[in-house]
């Protein structure tokens, strides 16, 4: 008798997925493994050590909360060890791809013997909107459990190798990627690009993300600083981040705004988005790290799509 563990992308999708009575037990994977360093050993003790402290000094995150909601939830999962059976829920955009690498190369070490299925949501219609699993109803749910791909050794030697190559200190490495046959992750290929635009533009010193939450504060004309967030979050492409890692992004562009009541950015801001001028020396900081890269040690070439190296 074969028995099931489902992991999920978030506690918004768990509570969803306990509705849907499918059997087996549920756990929820509570990282944002896309922002701040991260190491290859998944699950180790230096690995939450740098993950806590990232947390907790960028986004105040106590021990105690730490401990309780992140922590408690993966020795849940250590200690699932009977199921054979292991159905992972994830999304198309790089919040969510990147935490299913790391689960993946956690399970490849820890759960050799159990099938590793997958359920992704993205593209579900005709439509260009890429679906998260919240967007579907009931119906669309189940259709997607009912055709989960059992992912095979050479998927999970796959993604257990592309998170090896997101914690290394080089992203140039994974600009190849694209010339893999992407096996069962359709939607990684464009997380990981997604991903290298996050490295400083060579032309502004801003990287994609940024560059967008000026051009939309510009042309959209929000009125309000909560408008604004509410506009990038529509607006933010396969980045999949929430208000929190907005909030913080926007704090570092604050000297680019005259006022967020209403929203208007500064003359300097402005020339910046039409490469006038560079903000790189003025954002730089050696502590900030995108996987297992330092941010600011690279820059992004437009023109030819390739990552430099300082």
């Amino acid at each position: 008798m074969s028995s099931l563990l489902h992991i999920t992308n978030g506690d918004s999708f768990t509570e969803r997925l306990h509705t849907l009575k499918l059997k087996g037990e549920v756990i929820t994977w509570r990282e944002m493994l896309c922002e701040g360093k991260t190491l290859t050993n998944v699950g180790s003790e230096s690995f939450w050590k740098t993950r806590f402290e990232f947390l907790n000094k960028n986004y105040k995150v106590s021990k105690k909360w730490f401990i309780e909601k992140t922590l408690k939830e993966y020795r849940s999962l250590c200690n699932h060890k009977q199921q054979d059976h292991i159905v992972l829920w994830f999304e198309y955009d790089l919040f969510c791809q990147v935490n299913m690498l790391a689960v993946i190369s956690w399970l490849k070490s820890h759960r050799k013997y159990a099938e590793i299925s997958l359920v992704c949501s993205g593209k579900e219609d005709e439509s260009e909107h890429l679906y998260s699993l919240n967007e579907l109803n009931d119906e669309q749910l189940k259709t997607l459990y009912q055709n989960r791909k059992v992912l095979t050794q050479d998927d999970i030697e796959y993604a257990d190798y592309v998170w090896q190559l997101y914690c290394s200190d080089n992203p140039m490495r994974l600009e190849n990627l694209s010339d893999f046959k992407n096996y069962q992750f359709h939607y990684l290929d464009d997380a990981i690009k997604s991903h290298l635009h996050r490295f400083p533009s060579i032309k502004n010193g801003l990287n994609a993300m940024e560059n967008n939450i000026l051009q939309l504060s510009i042309d959209k004309k929000p009125t309000t600083k909560k408008e604004l967030l509410g506009t990038i979050l529509k607006n933010q492409g396969l980045l999949g981040f929430g208000d929190s890692q907005y909030e913080r992004a926007i704090t570092r562009l604050k000297p680019l705004f005259s006022s967020f009541n209403p929203v208007r950015v500064t003359k300097k801001g402005k020339e910046i988005l039409e490469s006038k001028t560079s903000y790189y020396s003025c954002l730089r900081d050696n502590d900030v790290y995108l996987g297992g890269a330092l941010k600011y040690n690279f820059l992004y070439n437009h023109s030819t799509d390739k990552i430099l190296k300082l």
